[in-house]
């Protein structure tokens, strides 16, 4: 065993990674059941930002139409629960896959775009994606709206913590999102997460020493398209229900680039505290103006410019920013005065 990759950095991250996950397991036994589904939603946000990360802050491509990703794998968890009877278990391999593949397919075309170009593209993707559901989606009423009716219930051997089904939703999708995260630490930390940061920063540069730029932006955009249909089918056990509307949809993709933004660009941990801001300050929105919901968005938006005027390269960002900056000041003040050289 190496020891030397185990500094005092590494150290302390792993003991604060173990105290927020021990918080974060604590909350449904001290919240009822409202506040508890707050939380859950927050974590499937916090799934799909952590995919689109991948794509945005490590490879560079920029896209606002997740929010038909995350769709994706709503519908196709929600259908196989309530047509076919599926297990919600069951449903996440074959989530993952066919997310997978769709975000390949949609990737290959997307690599003669970059910038704006390609955001206008996701942006056709998170817009063409209710129509097609409509199209061929009927669910409960005639409309596209699936609501399955087998969500798990917790077994006997978790009702000592999880006895009421919320409790036990969230704690699947805890679970599923500490799985995420350290897949994707591992991923970036990796020659995957080098090549990306290499294409990113110089694409020509990269290719000359041996990197597929292609095979890279492909896989990104695959992987990212992979969280945010994990995070779909998350949100089907939380709610209970898929719904494909196209305010939903585009909301969605916007939520899931604010939180990678406010949380930091090219973090691991960045997008999953950018998406507790963005939900919980979404509704804290929507209780300040709960007699006019229509002014919850300004009051949301206005809060979010303000929060990045303070901190342009995100809450993580600025955190470091800010340790970098005490660090330089008191660590200059502990310096021992060298005596004088004789002369």
């Amino acid at each position: 065993m190496n020891t030397d990759r185990f500094t005092p950095r590494l150290l302390m991250t792993v003991v604060a990674a173990v105290l927020i996950l021990a918080a974060l397991a604590y909350l449904p036994q001290y919240y009822g059941e409202s506040q508890t589904k707050l939380y859950a939603e927050a974590i499937y946000i916090a799934i799909a930002a952590l995919g689109l990360n991948l794509l945005t802050g490590y490879s560079g491509q920029v896209s606002i139409g997740h929010g038909a990703f995350y769709g994706l794998g709503a519908y196709g968890t929600a259908i196989l629960m309530f047509d076919h009877d599926w297990n919600f278990f069951a449903t996440l391999p074959v989530v993952a896959v066919l997310t997978f593949v769709v975000g390949a397919a949609v990737g290959f075309p997307a690599l003669r775009l970059s910038g704006m170009y390609l955001a206008l593209i996701t942006l056709g993707l998170a817009t063409l994606f209710p129509d097609l559901v409509t199209r061929f989606v009927k669910g409960t009423g005639g409309t596209s709206l699936v609501q399955p009716r087998n969500r798990p219930v917790p077994p006997e051997w978790a009702e000592s913590f999880a006895s009421e089904p919320d409790q036990w939703w969230y704690y699947i999708t805890l679970a599923i999102a500490v799985v995420m995260l350290v897949l994707l630490w591992n991923l970036v930390r990796g020659r995957f997460g080098r090549a990306l940061l290499a294409v990113r920063d110089h694409e020509a540069a990269a290719t000359t020493v041996g990197i597929d730029a292609a095979r890279v932006k492909v896989s990104a955009f695959a992987i990212s398209a992979l969280y945010a249909g994990i995070a779909g089918s998350c949100s089907v056990l939380i709610t209970g229900l898929a719904n494909a509307g196209r305010v939903e949809v585009f909301q969605q993709s916007i939520f899931f680039l604010v939180a990678v933004v406010i949380g930091g660009t090219a973090t691991v941990i960045g997008p999953v505290v950018g998406a507790f801001v963005v939900v919980f300050l979404d509704d804290w929105a929507g209780e300040v103006i709960a007699d006019k919901p229509v002014l919850s968005p300004a009051i949301f938006g206005i809060a979010l410019i303000l929060l990045m005027y303070v901190l342009p390269d995100g809450l993580v960002g600025g955190s470091r920013r800010a340790v970098a900056v005490l660090r330089r000041r008191f660590g200059s003040r502990a310096e021992p005065i060298a005596p004088p050289v004789p002369t």
